[in-house]
C-alpha cells in the first residue's frame, strides 16, 4: 500500500492531535465552517498558557 493516502474526520480539542502534520483544521462556529490555524484556537492557547504557569490556573480551585 505504498503511496496510498488515508483521510480521517475527527471531532477533538485536543492539542496534541489537533497538531498533527498536515491536519486541515475546520472550525464550527455561530453556524459556519471555517478554516482556522492551529495557534488560533482557543484550546491551543489554553493549554500553553497553563502549561506555561498553571498555579495563575490552580488558585481558581
Amino acid at each position: 500500500m505504498v503511496g496510498e493516502e488515508a483521510q480521517f474526520v475527527i471531532a477533538t480539542h485536543s492539542p496534541i492531535l489537533l497538531a498533527f502534520p498536515g491536519a486541515q483544521i475546520l472550525q464550527f462556529q455561530d453556524g459556519a465552517i471555517r478554516e482556522v490555524k492551529y495557534n488560533e484556537l482557543e484550546h491551543v492557547n489554553l493549554t500553553r498558557d497553563f502549561l506555561a504557569n498553571p498555579d495563575a490556573f490552580l488558585r481558581y480551585l
